[in-house]
């Protein structure tokens, strides 16, 4: 037993995702090989992966099956940083930007976002959820955090600089802590999109491993400003089933595949997909009809990635039915969508 011939061992076993053995990948980090016990490290791609135990497993079975059952194996789990792609860019600490858009508004978007970096967070990830809806932000009712506010400190420069709200445990950012809640904002597209570049260009969001940004319904200045300021995003589309919904979402499909944009586009979530009543648990009422997000998905070739449906009778209706525990009836979908996009965005790191 050897750290040759542990190595040989581990050789034998795949990332589930990225098709590649650990070894070749060099995920085995600070191998010890004593008598009777093997130890390392398991250096994932991100906190978050949701098929590390798998992996884990693998590994003991297979230096089991060279070494013997008696042997121990100790494997502990790291992460490794994620090279960003433009070393000027205004997110430095920040290693996989997620943008949650839609082509119209009301489809549930931004209630997207916020149970996406939830979920996200849940699987061990440091996430942040950047509001970038500078006309209608959504995000400080859905928390319930209206009256937070982030804070501020000083660069060296003497430049104030502001330090995101801690809100149940994310770091989150909106223009709705910032002015009057009944205040209006009246400006041009360039004017805002001027306003969100210094917006994130003076605040200090930290090692993050997920930064979700939930953008402005539509297509316009304010996407392609996010666009050049997180050069590394990927995306996810929102709709309903709706035909009217589903093609105003086309057009946001396109435009992260326009010249000046070329965002990855990870697939498309479809919203209320149907009604289910509480009280009667299996019942669909397909209201805005069916099949959308799936045609959608087939027109563009990517996937479906989740078909969330409309629960009412939840204790809070009222603030956006935010998913927060196990027994929230949308909790499950929430996390197979978090693990889907989490896969997804290992494989285009790596292709990248």
């Amino acid at each position: 037993m050897t750290p040759e011939s542990v190595l040989q061992a581990l050789s034998r076993v795949q990332e589930p995702d990225l098709k590649k053995d650990l070894v070749t990948l060099q995920m085995i980090h600070d191998l010890v090989v004593e008598e009777g016990k093997i130890s390392f490290t398991l250096m994932l791609t991100t906190p978050a992966c949701p098929l590390k135990e798998q992996m884990k497993q693998d590994c003991i079975r297979e230096i089991h099956a060279d070494f013997g059952s008696n042997v121990q194996v100790e494997i502990k789990f790291d992460a490794k940083q994620i090279q960003r792609i433009d070393p000027a860019s205004l997110l430095p600490e920040v290693k996989q930007v997620i943008f949650v858009s839609s082509g119209k508004g009301g489809v549930g978007k931004s209630t997207i976002a916020a149970n996406l970096a939830l979920a996200l967070q849940r699987l061990g990830a440091e996430v942040g959820l950047l509001d970038a809806d500078i006309y209608g932000p959504s995000q400080p009712i859905l928390f319930d955090a209206e009256s937070v506010r982030p804070s501020v400190t000083q660069r060296e420069d003497g430049k104030n600089i502001m330090i995101p709200a801690k809100v149940e445990g994310l770091a989150l950012m909106s223009i709705g802590f910032l002015i009057d809640p009944a205040q209006a904002v009246v400006w041009r597209g360039p004017m805002a999109s001027s306003a969100l570049r210094q917006f994130i260009a003076d605040t200090r969001w930290g090692a993050l491993d997920y930064l979700v940004v939930d953008l402005p319904p539509g297509t316009g200045d304010i996407h392609l400003t996010m666009a050049q300021m997180a050069p590394q995003a990927m995306a996810v589309v929102v709709t309903t089933p709706q035909s009217v919904a589903v093609s105003d979402a086309r057009k946001g499909a396109v435009m992260f595949n326009m010249e000046g944009m070329k965002i990855p586009m990870l697939g498309i979530i479809e919203n209320m997909s149907w009604f289910e009543p509480l009280e009667h648990p299996g019942s669909q009422y397909k209201i805005f009809g069916e099949g959308g997000g799936a045609t959608l998905a087939k027109e563009f070739e990517t996937e479906l990635l989740a078909q969330v449906p409309l629960v009412l009778g939840l204790n809070d209706p009222g603030r956006g039915g935010l998913v927060r525990t196990e027994t929230h009836p949308l909790y499950s979908i929430f996390q197979e969508l978090a693990s889907q996009l989490v896969r997804k965005m290992s494989i285009q790191q790596e292709n990248r």
